[in-house]
């Protein structure tokens, strides 16, 4: 079975813990253990989050008294580190696999929406007065996100992947590609076939759905730092849906940033045939494997409705 598998930001660093290579190689270490038993059984594309590195790496540029690199660039920039620490440890946790980190360019429209709203918080933090400063200093839009104030960038849809076809290619030669880091690098491509980088975030989950219908994988797993997707989060009665229809989902509130995006992405790719798995990295065998009973949540156009546990 053809499986594009997404790890979450937190695959390499979790909140609270020190901004350190030790840290998140050895959470790459535990990743790369947890996913042995899918590289072994299945055939994979992997995808993974970059937030926490493209926040350190604008906020290191800050502290120096740089401007930060535009998005584009730190997307490069994250997919070799977060690719090269990916591929070393899953060799050396599945030597007889080979793998292969792909920077990969997402083309996005240039008309898209997003841009004359940007609405993803990305970098430092910031107080009132110094987020004004900043503002005016380097062009960037502000708002206040939990009474401080961020960056807010644009996050357009992901509209083809540049390099489909060597990932492609690679899968088929028995490789695992480690693609689309971070949702991609986000180019938009003029008429004359010219792609340049813009100054955007493709969000992770999308890029992630749009890479398994364009390999024609059969299952898209969102692997993440909780056991699956759940009604009434944060209440004394809420509970893990097991199996859902993708329609079912529709309209339903689940956290914006976090849970929204991967049950958007996991009823897109429902819809074209496709089975999605939404749970936890520690059970990425189970989860891919379709326990949905006993882990985790797939979403399948052969559900009926809602089902959950207890």
């Amino acid at each position: 079975m053809l499986v594009v598998v997404a790890l979450g930001g937190n695959a390499l660093l979790r909140p609270g813990d020190p901004r350190t290579l030790d840290r998140q190689r050895a959470n790459v270490q535990a990743a790369a253990l947890a996913l042995a038993p899918v590289l072994r059984e299945h055939e994979v594309v992997l995808t993974h989050g970059n937030g926490p590195q493209v926040g350190e790496l604008a906020r290191v540029a800050t502290a120096a008294g740089e401007l930060a690199p535009a998005l584009d660039v730190l997307d490069a920039e994250t997919e070799g580190l977060i690719g090269y620490l990916l591929a070393q440890e899953l060799h050396n946790a599945v030597p007889e696999r080979a793998f292969v980190t792909v920077l990969t360019q997402v083309v996005v429209d240039a008309d898209d929406p997003a841009f004359t709203r940007p609405d993803k918080p990305i970098g430092e933090w910031y107080e009132r007065d110094a987020a004004a400063s900043v503002g005016r200093e380097h062009g960037w839009t502000m708002t206040e996100v939990d009474g401080r104030w961020r960056r807010v960038v644009a996050s357009p849809l992901p509209r083809s992947i540049v390099e489909l076809d060597a990932i492609r290619t690679l899968g088929a030669a028995g490789i695992v590609p480690i693609a689309v880091g971070g949702g991609g690098i986000p180019v938009v491509v003029a008429p004359d076939g010219r792609a340049r980088g813009v100054d955007a975030v493709v969000d992770k989950d999308r890029t992630a759905a749009l890479l398994a219908r364009g390999l024609e994988a059969e299952r898209l797993a969102l692997l993440t730092d909780v056991d699956g997707v759940y009604l009434d989060w944060g209440t004394a009665t809420a509970r893990r849906i097991t199996v859902a229809h993708p329609d079912a989902l529709a309209g339903r509130a689940f956290a914006a940033g976090s849970m929204g995006p991967k049950v958007e992405a996991a009823a897109a790719f429902a819809r074209t045939g496709g089975t999605a798995v939404i749970g936890a990295l520690e059970d990425a065998g189970r989860v891919v494997a379709g326990e949905a009973g006993a882990v985790g949540t797939t979403v399948t156009t052969t559900a009926t409705g809602i089902t959950t546990a207890g």
